[in-house]
């Protein structure tokens, strides 16, 4: 019994022994891309998750970028490593780089969006960013061994860069992407047209959300440089009750919403590997409805994808041990992506 508990022991502590650490590593980017006359600052901290064994000689890995929510920055959280590490360990997919860029704004969110006023947050994220890593990292420097991936304005981001960048990253996975039609909290007769009509100072605009938030896709999508305090159009805006829709600025941002956008650029995402969105039962009810929208497109258009429904609402099974990061984002980008150099 004493050699047998012995053993066992030993045993154990070879298992503890043997669960292995990444490291994570964060650095400032001086972005050309990023150069703007809408005050945002183009020094962009990024922070990269570089996992057990990156400093052994001759070993190169894929990378998967991931891009934050609104409001959110490239913290990559003690959880997040954890997760990153625990996905190693456990197999759930072999050893890879993660590269989380900080694209927090003014207000709040890029929307990974080009912007004539605010930078060139598209071409950062997909050009000058990728280079950077793949100079800088020992990364398997090919589309085959990219992937993006994202939650809510970062699934957006993911879907809409693997879109216009299908020569950069050959597979896709959306979190609970955001703003991909106009529906719900984001449609014309909602209260978040009518209250953002109403705001009238930056620091009141602050003080609330939807409103927020449309500033920040204007500023991105529909710039206007002549329009303080917030220097921006919208598609639609209210006098009293009544709704008013500028069709120009409405075209703007049909050009930027992935629902609008799959015609144009359908054969881009026919190129892709593997396109998976997901979303959670509880999450708000735009969620659902959009991704469904999204899908329906794809499929009328033969368009390849996977959709998910889970029990979760948008933010409590993302960066968690029984979430959706470690149980089926990195499983996935481990059957897609190719991690031989060779």
């Amino acid at each position: 019994m004493k050699k047998f508990l012995l053993v066992l022991f030993l045993v154990a502590d070879l298992g503890l022994y043997a669960q292995q650490s990444g490291k994570v590593v964060s650095f400032i980017i001086n972005a050309k891309t990023l150069q703007n006359s809408g005050g945002e600052n183009p020094n962009r901290k990024v922070s990269v998750y570089l996992p057990p064994g990156y400093d052994q000689p001759g070993k190169r890995f894929p990378v998967i970028y991931y891009l934050h929510g609104f409001m959110g920055t490239d913290s990559i959280y003690p959880q997040m490593k954890s997760v990153l590490d625990l996905a190693i360990n456990r197999k759930k997919i072999r050893s890879f780089i993660l590269v989380q860029p900080n694209q927090y704004t003014e207000f709040e969110g890029s929307f990974y969006s080009n912007s004539s006023l605010t930078g060139n947050w598209a071409d950062f994220t997909a050009k000058e960013l990728v280079e950077y890593i793949d100079k800088n990292f020992r990364t398997i420097a090919n589309r085959d061994s990219r992937g993006i991936s994202g939650h809510s304005m970062g699934g957006y981001g993911a879907i809409k860069i693997g879109m216009l960048f299908p020569d950069v990253f050959s597979s896709v996975y959306a979190l609970s992407p955001g703003l991909l039609a106009f529906v719900k909290e984001f449609g014309p007769n909602s209260e978040s047209f009518k209250e953002v009509s109403k705001v009238k100072t930056v620091e009141d605009l602050k003080k609330t959300y939807y409103p927020k938030v449309l500033v920040a896709v204007a500023r991105a999508w529909s710039p206007n440089p002549n329009k303080p305090p917030f220097y921006c159009d919208m598609p639609f805006k209210y006098i009293g009750d009544s709704m008013v829709v500028d069709n120009a600025v409405l075209q703007k941002w049909n050009d930027n919403m992935p629902v609008y956008m799959v015609d144009k650029y359908a054969d881009n995402l026919r190129r892709l590997k593997a396109l998976k969105m997901d979303w959670g039962r509880n999450d708000s009810q735009r969620f659902p409805v959009q991704i469904g929208m999204l899908s329906q497109r794809l499929e009328n258009l033969g368009i390849e994808h996977y959709t998910e429904e889970y029990i979760g609402t948008h933010g409590n099974k993302i960066w968690t041990t029984d979430g959706r990061v470690l149980n089926d984002l990195l499983p996935f980008f481990n059957d897609y992506l190719t991690f031989d150099s060779n």
